[in-house]
């Protein structure tokens, strides 16, 4: 499956998502993958047909089961953790 379009989300979807957002365009461009727009938004927002892959930290796993594609990280300041699980959809 190609990965169009990421969708990073929080509760609010302002503050942490932001920064997940931020963070997986980092690592998109280290790896030199272009094409893939990032988004931020609330989990209210995340549906199948939203995005092709989700990414949520793992307080909100559950509010994600729903989600076919989804990452869900321990830490969502681990740079390292983004990346090795990005990389398994890229």
């Amino acid at each position: 499956m190609a990965i169009k379009k990421i969708m990073c989300c929080c509760g609010s979807g302002l503050g942490s998502s932001m920064l997940v957002r931020m963070n997986v365009e980092k690592i998109l461009n280290k790896l030199g993958k272009s094409g893939i727009e990032v988004t931020h938004s609330s989990l209210s927002d995340a549906s199948e047909t939203a995005a092709d892959l989700f990414v949520v930290g793992g307080d909100l796993a559950a509010f994600v089961e729903h989600l076919p594609h989804k990452i869900i990280l321990d830490n969502i300041m681990d740079m390292n953790e983004l990346e090795s699980k990005l990389k398994e959809w890229i």
